[in-house]
């Protein structure tokens, strides 16, 4: 498991490009740029996970380099990768109904997370949007982006899930 230090960027065929996040024993964990976090055990590691994509002769496939650009935006911190805090790796999100006979719903942690992250992302894209727009007015910029504020507000209930304390939901910031 030496050679699969956290921060090192590794290939899998399925998965694209990512990077270690966390080893412990036997037990690996990869953030994909795509496909999110994933759990290998030494085993699954060594024979699934290499240092890049076998070239095939006949040129770059766009993919593979959009995941080259995104890791390299990444490790610039022009974009940010997120990691749910330690407790939560490898758990698990249940749901139960309140009616009696349903069944329970459960999901890794880890794609719950991946949703999570992606609104807030998606709401990061949207006050840009509104910002640089130039048929909104001033008005109604702070108006729309007071809406954004409140749904980050509602989010902050997700918190707990982050490592990184500046990834966490803020909301409205009292005077």
């Amino acid at each position: 498991m030496e050679e699969f230090h956290t921060g090192r960027v590794v290939y899998h065929k399925a998965f694209g490009t990512g990077k270690v996040v966390h080893t412990e024993k036997e037990h690996l964990v990869v953030n994909f740029i795509k496909a999110g976090v994933k759990h290998f055990t030494e085993t699954e590691a060594e024979t699934e996970l290499s240092d890049g994509p076998v070239a095939g002769g006949e040129g770059m496939d766009i993919n593979l380099l959009k995941d080259a650009v995104r890791e390299v935006l990444s490790e610039e911190g022009l974009t940010g990768a997120s990691f749910p805090a330690d407790k939560w790796v490898g758990g698990e999100l249940v749901l139960k109904p309140g009616k009696a006979g349903l069944q329970d719903k459960s999901l890794p942690i880890e794609t719950f997370f991946h949703k999570i992250v992606m609104v807030r992302n998606q709401l990061r894209v949207l006050e840009q949007n509104i910002n640089s727009s130039e048929k909104l007015s001033e008005g109604e910029k702070i108006s729309l982006q007071q809406y954004i504020t409140r749904c980050y507000g509602s989010l902050t209930t997700f918190n707990v899930l982050f490592s990184d304390k500046q990834d966490m939901f803020a909301g409205m910031k009292k005077e």
